[in-house]
C-alpha cells in the first residue's frame, strides 16, 4: 500500500480576491504518475505551484509528508522543497555550460567534488547527452533543453517531479523521448510524477491516475482507464470525448 505524500484540505487560492482554485480534498500517494487535466484557466498550473510550495493557499491546508506546510518555518519549507523538482513548459537555462546547469541544484544542496561530478555525468548519460556537458545551454534546441531540465531532476533524485506541459512545443520525436525519460525516472528513482498536460493521449500513455479540474474546481480523480471509459461527471465526459465547448 502506497504512502500518502500530499493531502489537501479545503484549499482555496485567490488572486486579487478572485478564487482561481478550490480543492475540497485531495490525496496524492507516492510512486504514482498523475496527469492533471482540464481546459485553459481551470487551475492546473496553480495547483502545481501550490504543491511545489512556490505559492501559498489563501485558505486551507497543504500537508506534505505529514507536515502542515502553512505552519512550517522557512527552513522546514526549504527542506521539503528540496525533495521536489519542477520542469516548466519554457525551461529557464543559465547562460553557461550544460554541465553547470545540471550541477546547479547539487551545489545548492552542498554536494561537491567527485560526488558532484559523478552525479552530473550519470544524469547526462541518463538523458542521452553525455557529450553535451561543455555546450552552452542557451544554444540547445527545445527538445534538448527539456532533456537538460530532466537531467537536473535525475541529478538531485527528487521524491516529487512536477511537470508543467513539458512537451507542449516539441516535435513528435522529442515528445516521445521526453515521455520515455519521464517513465524511466519514475521507474528507476521511484519518483512520484505530476504532469500537467492538454494531451489526452499523453495522459493515457504515462499516467496511473488522472486529476480533472474545471473552472478552478476539482471535478474528478480516477484511475486513467476509468476516467476515459467511465467518467464520474458529465463535465469530465464532455472533456475526454472532445465535445466540450470552451
Amino acid at each position: 500500500m502506497h504512502k500518502t505524500l500530499f493531502e489537501l484540505e479545503d484549499v482555496i487560492k485567490k488572486y486579487d480576491k478572485v478564487p482561481v482554485l478550490h480543492v475540497k480534498n485531495l490525496k496524492l500517494e507516492e510512486n504514482e504518475i498523475y496527469a492533471i487535466m482540464g481546459p485553459n484557466g481551470s487551475g492546473k498550473s496553480t495547483l502545481l505551484k501550490l504543491l511545489n510550495l512556490l505559492d501559498e493557499p489563501s485558505h486551507g491546508k497543504i500537508i506534505f509528508q505529514g507536515v502542515d506546510t502553512g505552519k512550517a518555518g522557512d527552513s522546514v519549507r526549504l527542506r521539503l522543497r528540496r525533495q521536489m523538482c519542477m520542469v516548466f513548459q519554457h525551461t529557464y537555462m543559465f547562460n553557461t555550460s550544460v554541465y553547470n546547469n545540471v550541477s546547479y541544484g547539487l551545489r545548492l544542496r552542498g554536494i561537491k567534488g567527485p560526488e558532484l561530478q559523478s552525479r552530473v555525468k550519470e544524469a547526462l548519460s541518463f538523458v542521452g547527452m553525455s557529450d553535451f556537458g561543455k555546450r552552452n545551454a542557451l544554444k540547445l534546441s527545445g527538445g534538448e533543453t527539456q532533456r537538460v531540465a530532466l537531467a537536473r531532476a535525475v541529478a538531485i533524485r527528487p521524491r516529487i517531479l512536477l511537470l508543467d506541459e513539458p512537451t507542449a512545443n516539441l516535435d513528435p520525436d522529442s515528445v516521445a523521448l521526453i515521455e520515455r525519460l519521464v517513465q524511466r525516472i519514475h521507474e528507476t528513482i521511484h519518483t512520484t510524477v505530476l504532469i500537467v498536460t492538454h494531451n489526452l493521449f499523453q495522459a493515457k500513455r504515462l499516467a496511473d491516475e488522472a486529476i480533472f479540474l474545471y473552472e478552478g474546481n476539482l471535478i474528478e480523480k480516477s484511475p486513467v482507464p476509468q476516467i476515459f471509459t467511465e467518467p464520474q461527471s458529465e463535465v469530465t465526459r464532455r472533456f475526454v470525448s472532445g465535445t466540450m465547448v470552451y
